[in-house]
C-alpha cells in the first residue's frame, strides 16, 4: 500500500498509507486527519484542499477543468501546488508522496 507524508496545518507529519486505485481524500479523512470531502470527491466542494510538494507535481494527472473551477473559488490558493486531493487516485508509484493540508476556508 502507498505512504503518504501529509504536513498538517499545525505543521506536524503525519505519514498514512492510501489505498490504491482509490481517491486520495478517503485515506486522509480515514486517518482522522480534517479532511470532510463533503461532496463525496465530485470536485464540488473545496474542503479537500491540498498542496503537493513541487518534486511530484509532475507525477500527478493534470487537473481537470471541474477542479480547477473549484480550485478558483478558493481563497488560499497555490496556483501550482493547490490540487483536490479527491481527485488524485492513489497509485503504487505514488509511494511517498508528500502534501500539506491547505488552510481552511
Amino acid at each position: 500500500m502507498p505512504r503518504v507524508n501529509v504536513i498538517d496545518r499545525q505543521g506536524n507529519t503525519h505519514q498514512i498509507e492510501a489505498a490504491a486505485e482509490t481517491p486520495l481524500m478517503y485515506s486522509l479523512r480515514d486517518a482522522g486527519l480534517p479532511v470532510e470531502g463533503t461532496c463525496g470527491g465530485y470536485a464540488a466542494c473545496g474542503s479537500c484542499h491540498v498542496y503537493v510538494e513541487r518534486d511530484w507535481l509532475d507525477r500527478l494527472p493534470a487537473k481537470e477543468e471541474l477542479e480547477a473551477d473549484m480550485l478558483a473559488l478558493l481563497e488560499a490558493v497555490d496556483a501550482d501546488r493547490s490540487r483536490l486531493c479527491c481527485q488524485i487516485d492513489m497509485r503504487d508509484d505514488l509511494d511517498g508522496l508528500v502534501l500539506e493540508l491547505a488552510p481552511e476556508e
